[in-house]
This record gives structure tokens, sequence and C-alpha cells, in this order.
């Protein structure tokens, strides 16, 4: 949209400059678009109403809700809350917003993103245009690997999407806003709540999870808590090279001397808890890293450290070469959690439909398995995970039908016709970054 693309161009030019025009922006031409970009099939919010549903009038509704919006009377209305398996026998909870509150959150992560894009710093990854988890990961492997790092600090924030300060976050919108009417959207968004269980809960504090809203508002928040003030002040006062990299809430921190590390460590701590925030006190710790991680564990009589980020165990490994390179591979944990979903998936979809229908959709699963998995140096894990699905599929097929029996030579006859695909190397991080 080319208004969009006027703004992102100003705030380029324009650091300081504060918007006080925006909401005119969400009109029907512009939410019509996002509609469409919502797509079908998404669950449906407390309303009850479909993606399918609200476009058979959608002229009428979209100028409705524009004239609603505009005469102030627009609401949003508490999301339904949902619980997602998050591992560990561990829920997710998320929220659903109803449809018309998808369109609108939609609207206003898009302006807020074309303006603060040009704001965000290159150690940010998460839900940004153009900027991927696997970016975020060779980001990690080229700062080891060149800065010389020998200390690692593992960083997780405590609840950071439910302890959200809703004032902090609308001080910081004004940074770049002063748009009363766009601010008042994002703020009636923030106080929506949810409902659970058939309860309505007020929300206090958070930022509306499980919408298109969150992702950005996330970015916007720890754009200043963290990423600002680790540039601009942690750098400046320690003593060697030290780098951060965050995807979302989870970020990961590397240095160089174990003085600097500690120091930061701490002055994390420091600064979340200024804004009302908590590292987690049992997931949080600096760790020894690096080229000598090795030779200091052999000199303790230990086994070396490794950290997880993104799904991953980064562990102290060699070239063919003999020289040092991060390792990285599937994190125990996640493996044990994927593996279990698609036994579960076979499990259940048995008895439900053909094996005609179904197989289709688990060579989709395995080709999204290595799509993120697939990195380099993690051959290991995403063939044990080709070899515990195959056989999980063949225990599954055997138990489609009480006719049909398949031996190991004739389920490898099958797989000939209706091959699984094998697993590969997707993300090669090893070309730019192999440095001794």
């Amino acid at each position: 949209m080319l208004s969009l693309a006027l703004i992102s161009k100003r705030a380029r030019k324009e650091p300081k400059l504060k918007f006080t025009s925006l909401a005119h922006l969400l009109n029907v031409e512009f939410l019509r678009g996002c509609y469409f970009s919502l797509g079908k099939g998404r669950a449906c919010g407390i309303d009850e109403i479909s993606w399918e549903a609200y476009g058979i009038n959608l002229e009428e509704n979209l100028a409705s809700l524009v004239a609603r919006m505009k005469s102030k009377r627009y609401k949003p209305l508490p999301a339904k809350r949902v619980y997602i398996p998050k591992g560990n026998n561990e829920m997710r909870p998320l929220g659903l917003p109803s449809l018309e509150d998808k369109i609108v959150q939609k609207g206003i992560a898009q302006i807020l993103e074309a303006i603060y894009e040009t704001d965000f710093l290159n150690c940010s990854y998460g839900f940004r245009p153009k900027r991927s988890c696997h970016q975020a990961l060779k980001a990690v492997d080229k700062s080891i690997m060149v800065n010389r790092v020998n200390y690692v600090i593992e960083a997780d924030i405590k609840g950071f999407f439910d302890n959200v300060s809703h004032e902090w976050m609308m001080k910081f919108l004004a940074v770049r806003i002063k748009d009363p009417s766009l601010l008042l959207l994002i703020r009636k968004f923030l106080k929506a709540g949810y409902i659970d269980q058939g309860q309505l809960v007020l929300a206090k504090e958070g930022t509306p999870q499980g919408g298109n809203l969150s992702p950005i508002l996330s970015n916007i928040f720890l754009h200043y808590v963290l990423d600002l003030w680790f540039e601009a002040v942690v750098k400046t006062y320690v003593k060697s090279e030290c780098s951060m990299v965050r995807y979302a809430d989870d970020f990961t921190c590397m240095v160089k001397d174990a003085s600097d590390a500690k120091r930061i460590e701490q002055a994390l701590r420091n600064r979340f808890a200024k804004f009302g925030l908590e590292l987690h006190p049992e997931k949080t710790q600096t760790i020894s890293f690096g080229r000598f991680e090795k030779e200091r564990a052999r000199k303790q009589q230990r086994r070396c450290n490794t950290f997880d980020f993104l799904g991953f165990t980064h562990y102290c490994g060699k070239s063919r070469k003999n020289t040092f390179i991060v390792g990285r591979k599937t994190s125990s944990k996640k493996f044990r959690q994927k593996l279990a979903d698609m036994t579960k998936w076979l499990k259940d979809i048995r008895d439900v439909k053909k094996c005609k229908l179904w197989w289709p959709t688990l060579i989709s699963k395995l080709r999204g398995h290595y799509q993120y998995y697939g990195v380099s140096g993690n051959s290991r894990s995403i063939n044990l995970f080709y070899y515990k699905v195959e056989r999980a599929a063949f225990k599954w097929l055997n138990r489609c039908s009480q006719k049909t029996r398949f031996n190991w030579t004739g389920f490898r006859e099958y797989l000939l016709h209706y091959p699984l695909p094998k697993p590969r190397i997707m993300h090669s991080f090893y070309k730019t970054s192999n440095v001794t």
C-alpha cells in the first residue's frame, strides 16, 4: 500500500518524528486487504463468526466496522482462551480474537510495522519481514566463531507475554506515535481480556498473545527495554566484545570475558526488573563456551557445556579439519515433543481416513520438520527422526485394518511406490563462519 510505503520512508528519514495522523488509514479499502490476508480455515473467536460467513456481506460489514471506529463505538471482544501443548506436559495459553478484531489487529500491525521496521536493530529477528529463526541461528554461529566468544548467557524471560506492562507499552508507543485515536485502539486491545472456561478475565498486563498485534507489540517493547539498551549502554561499559541475538522474547548473549559476562547477566536482571519483568532464576545462566571450552572441561573434569536456543542444542564441535565449530542438534526436549506429536497424529488418523488420504499429509509433515531442523550439523537428529517416524507409520498402518498386514518386506515395497521424503540439510551455516 502506497500510504504505508510513504510512512516507512518518512520514518527512515526522520528517526525522531512522531506520527500524528494514522488511524484514518484503517478505511474500508485497507481493511478489505487485511481481511483477505487472514485466509480461510482459522479458528473462530467468541463471536463464532467464520472468515467465510463474514465475507458474505463483506462491504457492509467493513463499512459498519469503520463507522464504529470513527465514532469511538468500536470495542474489541475478549479473546477466547485455548491451550496448546508446550512440552513437558505443560500447556501454552493462546487467545483467539473475533474475526473483526483480527482484521483491525492486522491493520494496526501493518501500520506499526511500517514505522518501527526502520527503527528495529539488526540483533532482532523474530516476526519481522525477510528475517527468520535460521538467520538468528546463523548470527549466533557467526558471533561465536568470529568474535572469539568464551561465554554465553542463556536468558529466559519469565512469562513475558503475560506480564508486559501496559503503561510502559503505551509510553514506548508514544515515542513515535502521537495519534490519540490509534493509541486508544491499541489500549482497548490490551485491556480486552479473555474468556477462560466461561469466565471473563480482565487484562491488567500482558499482550493479546495469539492475535496479529502481539508480535509487533512485543518487538516494540523489547526494542526499548533490551535492544537499544544493550547497544547503547552494555556495549559501552564492558571491556571486551559482546553481542546479542534476539528472536521474539528468546535471546542469547555472547561475551568474550568472564567478568563481563557476569556483569551483563546481573545488569539484565536489574534492567528487566525495572519494567516489571523477571529473568527466570533457574533457566537464566552464564556458561563457558567456545573454542577453549573442551580444554576447560578437561581440566575441570566435567562435560562440555551446551546451551539451547530456538529448539537446538548448541555444543562445541570439530570440523573435518579438526578445527573448532559450533555444533547444533535438535534439542532432546523438542525431539521428544515432535516425535510424540507425530505418533499421536498417526494413531488418531489411522481409523478416520484411508491411508491414501493421509499419506500426503505425512509427507508434508516430514518436509516441514526438515525445513526447520535441517541445518548444518544436524544430520544425525533428522535421520533419527525419519527412522522413528518410518517405524511408527509401519506400526499404525498394520493397525488400520484387520485384513491387511505388512511385514517389513511388504512395507519397503510400499515405500518404493509411495516414498517418504528423506532427510536433507536445508540451511547451511558453515560456508562463511568456519573461522580457525
